[in-house]
């Protein structure tokens, strides 16, 4: 049983009804606290944090209890997770602390998900260490400078910047030089690195929930849990929520060092496509990869409307209005694809791309090869080397001034691929995030510098 005791008496924190019944609040605090809990969830949903809003979306049972001093989220080894929050704490802290104190306990299960080595959670260091790196994050995400404390004085956390003054203290005193605030928090390893460096490091205080002994946290309910909010983070990412992409990118930068399973992890949510870069590597599979990820991005699924006859005519009986629901794609993209022919063109890169853009389900593709001009071309042709080179020419294609055999391209496309040298001059297309530059062996990767930046990677034509 994961228990914590309170005034003496055990409570079994799995156990809603328990922790509901265990010495309640006046009902009025209750209702102002709920209110406070329900205002700051909506503002996580709205522009504060992506990944604390699904979270709290995944606590289906959201109880205050004064069974904990402040709050928790508890994962149950029954798969449920659970929010508990002491409506008295609550009361006390006002909208902006709770704000920072939920975002707080989301942070701690994420953060519990990426770094399961035991070794490591059980060093009190790295447990300060956390509490640093998270309550720093949380005040810059919030825009806040100090820590919230309740209308008695009373604390919230760890402050970090206090904890970086007494590193500072220290090290000073052991002759060493110390690295500035904004270096001490890079990463959460850098934390934990430099607090190690210290000669009397700092013990943590039982000011969050989960530093105390009681709140469960089963291993494979925080995996479970923490991947698909992960996910569902991602999918919003790569379909263009420019806040939940750059919260996922700064916990991924967060996370740097961590090892050869965070960046599996980070591989398999699709990182590599948020970030339009692949992980150093000189295996010809990573631009594969690349360019598999970064595709299916840029082609996510849409929706269309659809009119369910045996579902209408039993409404329309009843008297009700038909409706519609949204079901497959909205409809087929299409996928430009242009090979420069001024230079010899590696048959595997054809072979492969060819294969990958027909496995694309629901995509049409159009096939071109160019150099000083645009030329029809059929998928597994041999490319042969041509004249000089010109960009504008496709971009002129693709944007529906330019016609290629008599006709001109009537579809807007959803994604561009050049595999090219990059050696001619450089284009500015009406719509950059559409175009993927695969530029070959000794080519020139100017599109990845343009303003803005566009996807780019470097094809290798070997096996290394």
């Amino acid at each position: 049983m994961a228990a914590a005791t309170a005034g003496g008496r055990v409570i079994d924190l799995t156990d809603r009804r328990a922790v509901a019944a265990h010495v309640p609040a006046d009902p009025e605090v209750v209702e102002r606290a709920r209110r406070l809990k329900e205002a700051a969830l909506l503002d996580f949903g709205i522009k504060d944090s992506v990944v604390a809003s699904w979270l709290y979306a995944k606590c289906h049972h959201q109880i205050p209890t004064t069974a904990v001093p402040t709050a928790a989220v508890v994962a149950a080894g029954d798969g449920s997770c659970l929010l508990l929050y002491n409506p008295v704490f609550f009361d006390a802290l006002g909208v902006h602390g709770v704000k920072f104190v939920l975002y707080h306990e989301a942070r701690h299960l994420i953060q519990r998900h990426l770094y399961v080595d035991e070794a490591l959670r059980a060093d009190p260091v790295f447990t300060v260490a956390t509490e640093v790196s998270i309550n720093h994050v949380v005040l810059a995400r919030l825009g806040r400078r100090e820590l919230p404390r309740t209308a008695e004085g009373g604390g919230t956390g760890v402050d970090p910047r206090e904890v970086h003054r007494g590193y500072v203290r220290d090290l000073r005193g052991q002759g060493l030089e110390p690295l500035g605030y904004t270096a001490f928090v890079h990463t959460d390893l850098s934390v934990y690195g430099e607090l190690k460096r210290m000669a009397c490091p700092p013990s943590p205080l039982p000011v969050c929930a989960h530093m105390g002994a009681g709140v469960p946290t089963d291993p494979e309910t925080v995996e479970r849990v923490a991947k698909e909010v992960l996910s569902e983070v991602m999918r919003q990412a790569l379909a263009g929520n420019e806040q939940a992409r750059a919260e996922l990118l700064d916990l991924a930068g967060r996370t740097e060092g961590g090892g050869e399973r965070l960046t599996r992890m980070w591989g398999s949510l699709g990182l590599a496509a948020l970030r339009g870069e692949t992980p150093r590597t000189r295996r010809v599979e990573w631009w594969k990869r690349w360019l598999s990820d970064t595709l299916a991005a840029k082609l996510r699924e849409g929706e269309r409307l659809v009119y369910p006859k045996k579902l209408g005519a039993v409404l329309l009986s009843l008297g009700h209005d038909p409706m519609l629901s949204r079901r497959g794609p909205e409809r087929v993209k299409v996928v430009l694809v242009a090979f420069d022919t001024s230079g010899s063109m590696p048959d595997s890169v054809v072979r492969w791309l060819t294969t990958l853009v027909g496995q694309t389900d629901g995509v049409e593709t159009h096939w071109l090869s160019f150099d000083g001009a645009v030329m029809p071309f059929a998928a597994g042709e041999r490319v042969l080397g041509g004249g000089g080179t010109d960009f504008q020419n496709v971009v002129d294609y693709a944007e529906g001034r330019l016609e290629v055999g008599g006709r001109v391209l009537e579809q807007r496309p959803d994604a561009v691929i050049m595999v090219t040298d990059g050696y001619a001059p450089r284009v500015t297309p009406a719509d950059p995030g559409r175009w993927i530059w695969l530029i070959t062996d000794g080519g020139d990767t100017w599109p990845e510098t343009h303003d803005p930046p566009m996807a780019c990677h470097r094809v290798t034509t070997g096996d290394h």
